[in-house]
């Protein structure tokens, strides 16, 4: 999504309310685009629907180029060929995965569960913390 799609609106009077009510009254979108952790969206069909910039600069693309980009050319130890990419993500949620960076190098990093979890949501949405840098000392 263009990031101007994810900026916050005020509306009149906003300014005086109270802190929680500032918190309820936010856009999830607007919150998890300002989040300091990389997020992924993505649906049934492997379409990524949403992602951060943190997300975005954790594999070396742009928002924009993200977009075009579906579920099997981001991840390579993840079975792309098999049911639906939410399932995959779900089943394989807190584990280490393997990304593709756009230089085509491999990002490690850890994938957290998804924040939906009914099996009717049709939206895988996961966190990643990136440990590349950190296995690759373990390694040594």
């Amino acid at each position: 999504m263009p990031d101007d799609q994810h900026q916050e609106r005020r509306r009149p009077g906003q300014d005086g309310q109270s802190p929680l009510s500032t918190l309820i009254h936010l856009p999830a979108l607007v919150v998890l685009d300002r989040i300091p952790v990389a997020v992924l969206a993505i649906s049934h069909d492997g379409t990524i629907l949403f992602t951060n910039s943190t997300f975005a600069s954790m594999l070396g693309y742009s928002l924009k180029s993200l977009h075009t980009l579906k579920f099997s050319q981001l991840f390579t130890t993840l079975p792309t060929d098999q049911s639906s990419p939410v399932s995959v993500m779900r089943l394989h949620g807190g584990e280490l995965v393997e990304l593709v960076h756009a230089d085509g190098s491999t990002v490690r990093a850890w994938m957290s569960k998804s924040a939906l979890l009914r099996d009717d949501d049709p939206v895988a949405l996961v966190t990643f913390q990136d440990l590349t840098a950190q296995l690759w000392q373990q390694d040594d």
